[in-house]
């Protein structure tokens, strides 16, 4: 019988029809938590709450995931975001249809399907800015590193006065203060661990039989 863990639960979630979803482009709602596992919680101004399945996601929300959680969520849109543990993620000023600006630290996989308007987002972690014009990209640890990867549609990765072009296949080494790394073809394996790390397939299928403890 195959062991059911608590990253199929989260990547299983990515494959939910949107359909009951519609509805959530109202005021500044921007979405909801389509499901969490371990620890996590939710901070709206001075208000902190557990991050829990199905919680509205607002202007100016950041989630944050623990040592042992994952999350899911759901912007408007159709835009799905895998967060991975000890990962946190603020909507500092995001407009569903228009774009805006995250905030990311520690582990994330961005998704938007190809056949929506692209969006004018910009992406801010420590190590540099990602701008996103509607693609599925991995920005994460891996080997070692602070990096970013693209598995489908281009993005460009800016620090330090340098701008680098990533298209699918490609990653880079991100450094605080540095400029982006050299940009190089991933290899299979290094890809498979980078979205493992957060319980999905490079394309956004559930992993089969991953243990927690990997």
């Amino acid at each position: 019988m195959p062991l059911i863990t608590r990253r199929h639960v989260l990547a299983a979630a990515a494959t939910l029809p949107l359909v009951r979803m519609a509805h959530a482009s109202t005021g500044s709602e921007l979405g909801e938590v389509l499901a969490v596992s371990g620890d996590g919680m939710l901070q709206r101004g001075a208000e902190e709450m557990a991050l829990e399945t199905g919680a509205a996601l607002m202007n100016g929300d950041t989630a944050r995931t623990g040592e042992d959680g994952l999350a899911l969520l759901y912007l408007n849109r159709d835009t799905r975001i895998n967060l991975g543990v000890n990962s946190q993620i603020e909507l500092a000023n995001f407009l569903s249809e228009v774009g805006g600006v995250i905030q990311v630290g520690g582990a994330m996989v961005f998704d938007r399907p190809d056949d929506m308007p692209p969006l004018d987002l910009r992406v801010v972690t420590a190590f540099g800015e990602i701008g996103v014009r509607g693609t599925r990209f991995f920005v994460g640890p891996s080997s070692g590193d602070y990096a970013v990867f693209v598995q489908r549609g281009t993005v460009t990765v800016s620090n330090a006065d340098t701008t680098r072009t990533l298209n699918a296949g490609d990653g880079c080494v991100l450094a605080e203060g540095a400029e982006p790394g050299v940009v190089t073809q991933w290899s299979s394996p290094r890809i498979d661990a980078a979205f493992a790390s957060l319980g999905v397939t490079p394309t956004g299928e559930p992993l089969e039989d991953t243990p927690d403890s990997e």
